[in-house]
């Protein structure tokens, strides 16, 4: 379903659902004292990008720890399970999937996983996404007595109710996973406001997936095989898409002059992305090969993979083989810190300081212009820009390359 289809559905159909369900709880469930038992059942919903499930994985390691008893759910769109799956965090079974593709399946398939939830008899429900309307009715739907989530409280606007029971204010100062850890803190919290607790950080990056056995293996030689003139030299991967916030992406002029400056410097370079950046990565690829049209290395030693890998598990396998991935900021770079893969990630509409992967191995570009971050919880990701993302255009090609060099010295260096 189309993006501004689901923020129109989400304004005008969400916010009097909201207001419906609020004063439905207000003379049906009274606002709750804080649970005096353990919990039997949580739900973590959390829709949105699937790099948001790798910066939650604390999240879900520390809600184990405190509550070892309870059962572990997740809600989530469809396409996004796969990343959970190869995390092992919860359960298959625990896994509720929404379907996003039409009105009729996300209908459907919405009945099917709060009957779920229900059948689970999910006590808390804990909604990380940013101020969703869709996501906050599920808390309520799923059953929950205790619900938690992010809450305007005194600010104007995003509105989704108060049938949040357990309100914590949303915090554009913190990193996302550092605000998903007070999400599960406030099951419990008595403090006003919830999130009035001592400081709690993410301790370290999340650990590397465990693959298949021959997973590594078979994308090695599935590219030696249609790709032989790569070989013996360091692949590095870029990932110029947008995905479906076009204004996060470099521009392709940029990432022109870098690939072509690391095909001179010995390495091989693959474009990767799904089967829709196909036309953007042909047109990268041709404009390398053009930039240097009597180098044979600048003919043969970029390639485009887009559509390449058949899974998020490939994709990591292909993580396991390169030696760089220069990305923009997006899911790919989230997922790199679940493999051995260095990584440079490029932002501009939004911050690190929120979103940065959380590995050593991810050096992250950001201009700070004054508008930028633009992509905020405040407009629903909705940016105000003209699309003239100067915010990333200033990102010089030249440092992006010193980086990328000293990267692969390292690796290189550590190899030998």
């Amino acid at each position: 379903m189309n993006i501004a289809v689901q923020r129109w559905i989400d304004r005008w159909v969400g916010i009097p659902l909201c207001a419906l369900v609020s004063a439905l709880d207000v003379f049906t469930k009274p606002a709750i004292a804080p649970i005096n038992r353990a919990p039997h059942a949580i739900v973590i919903i959390l829709l949105s990008e699937m790099g948001s499930l790798v910066l939650a994985h604390d999240m879900f390691a520390r809600l184990k720890t405190r509550y070892p008893d309870a059962e572990l759910h997740a809600l989530l769109f469809g396409k996004n399970r796969e990343i959970l799956d190869l995390m092992q965090v919860i359960k298959p079974g625990n896994v509720h999937t929404i379907d996003d593709k039409s009105l009729l399946g996300l209908l459907s398939s919405l009945w099917r996983a709060v009957m779920q939830l229900r059948r689970a008899r999910v006590d808390v429900a804990i909604d990380c996404e940013l101020f969703s309307r869709i996501s906050s009715l599920l808390s309520y739907a799923s059953g929950a007595a205790v619900r938690v989530g992010f809450h305007r409280h005194t600010q104007e606007g995003l509105y989704r109710g108060s049938h949040i029971n357990r309100p914590v204010p949303y915090n554009p100062y913190q990193h996302i996973s550092a605000q998903f850890l007070t999400l599960a803190r406030a099951i419990d919290s008595t403090a006003v406001p919830k999130s009035k607790l001592p400081v709690m950080l993410p301790t370290q990056a999340p650990p590397h997936v465990q693959l298949a056995p021959d997973q590594v293996s078979d994308i090695r030689q599935r590219l030696a095989n249609d790709f032989p003139a790569i070989a013996g030299k360091p692949l590095v991967l870029v990932y110029p898409g947008g995905g479906i916030l076009p204004i996060r992406a470099w521009p392709l002029a940029s990432y022109t002059e870098l690939c072509s400056s690391l095909v001179l410097d010995g390495c091989a370079v693959a474009v990767i992305g799904l089967k829709d950046d196909q036309a953007l990565a042909q047109q990268l690829v041709a404009n390398v090969k053009n930039a240097d049209p009597k180098n044979a290395d600048s003919t043969s030693a970029v390639i485009d993979l887009t559509g390449y890998t058949r899974s998020i598990a490939e994709l990591l396998g292909l993580f396991h083989v390169a030696k760089l991935l220069v990305t923009n900021d997006g899911g790919p770079g989230q997922f790199a810190a679940l493999t051995p893969i260095w990584t440079v990630m490029l932002f501009g509409p939004e911050t690190p300081a929120l979103y940065a992967p959380l590995t050593p191995k991810c050096y992250s570009f950001y201009s700070q212009w004054p508008c930028s971050p633009c992509l905020t919880a405040y407009n629903h990701r909705d940016s105000f820009c003209d699309g003239d993302n100067q915010c990333l255009k200033v990102i010089a090609p030249a440092a992006v390359l010193e980086k990328s060099r000293e990267f692969l010295a390292h690796v290189c260096l550590a190899a030998s």
